[in-house]
């Protein structure tokens, strides 16, 4: 099978002859500086090229920021600084960047992706996120309550913004899949209820997935904590799945799998063995067993590998994950 093959019969609860070796988040910043110190070619610089390196799966991420050219370029300047229309509308003009540059970037991973060489995916702010971004934690909360028309109003600009953004890049690129960045859960649930979900999420995922189904991409959400109880809401508006289920917030993936088990899942690898040796990454990958032989299910790191990870630990692991991914297939 090729990379594309793969991925689209994983999550399709197809058979496969092993699961794809795929790292969603990559590794820390102060990660990969310590493994050069450790012995990581200093001539790497993107993560594609430290994913190859380390014999990863070809996967290519586009990530269409709603700030600037990256979501590290200028997020921390904004972040908080909207807290009524009138902000808004005075920011508004700095926002949603021309991507058009990045958009051409992706015609020769077209041509990977084409040729089963590479899976390209891409990622698009939500509604959560973005007017968060804007709000801060707080800000955001209270205007569910009073300031609704705020919150409808940024979320159908970006919905304008994303629906511009997904025609852009289907004339160059269509993707394997589409993750949609939101982190509106932390370790004890989700830090919106159903009802503010329903009202201020819901009707702009109605907007886009119709979208991204006639592109045949699974639309996965980006959510760090545990997901769990907002799966019933992600399903009913077509959302596909979720990542990263971070075990540190009491994520049990396998339960998942048993109350819907047509819910695709990617992470659920604690990232807090990673430094305690084999049989500690061996018990891990065991307790993902069940999971990875269920379907629907690629195993990774559930969040970016941490510094205190050396590089011959992160070798250990991909030797495991290695192992562990052809006794599935």
């Amino acid at each position: 099978m090729n990379h594309v093959e793969r991925f689209r019969a994983v999550m399709n609860f197809q058979p496969v002859d092993r699961l794809p070796r795929w790292e969603w988040a990559m590794w820390w910043d102060e990660t990969i500086t310590q493994w050069k110190r450790q012995g990581l070619p200093a001539e790497l610089e993107t993560v594609f090229d430290i994913a190859e390196y380390f014999g990863l799966d070809p996967y290519q991420q586009f990530w269409f920021s709603t700030t600037g050219p990256t979501i590290e370029a200028v997020q921390h300047h904004i972040e908080g600084i909207v807290s009524n229309v009138d902000d808004y509308l005075k920011v508004r003009p700095d926002l949603f960047p021309d991507h058009t540059k990045a958009i051409e970037s992706m015609r020769p991973w077209a041509k990977r992706q084409a040729d089963g060489e590479a899976v390209v995916w891409v990622t698009i702010e939500g509604f959560f996120w973005f007017p968060r971004t804007l709000m801060g934690f707080t800000k955001i909360s209270l205007a569910f309550y009073d300031q609704p028309e705020l919150i409808h109003q940024i979320n159908q600009d970006l919905t304008d913004y994303n629906l511009q953004l997904l025609e852009q890049i289907e004339k160059t690129c269509v993707p394997t899949f589409v993750t949609i960045a939101e982190d509106m859960s932390y370790n004890h649930g989700p830090m919106i209820s159903e009802k503010h979900f329903d009202e201020f999420i819901a009707p702009y995922y109605r907007q886009i997935v119709p979208r991204l189904q006639e592109w045949n991409a699974p639309a996965i959400v980006d959510t760090d904590g545990d997901v769990t109880q907002m799966i019933p809401w992600l399903q009913r508006e077509g959302i596909n799945g979720a990542l990263p289920l971070e075990r540190q917030a009491g994520v049990d993936g396998m339960a998942i799998r048993e109350e819907f088990p047509e819910f695709r899942m990617v992470g659920h690898f604690n990232k807090m063995v990673m430094h305690q040796g084999e049989q500690a990454i061996r018990d891990e990958f065991e307790r993902m067993m069940p999971l990875m032989k269920s379907g629907g299910f690629i195993p990774s790191v559930d969040h970016q590998t941490p510094p205190n990870v050396t590089i011959e630990q992160y070798r250990l692991y991909r030797r495991l994950l290695d192992e562990y991914t052809i006794v599935v297939g």
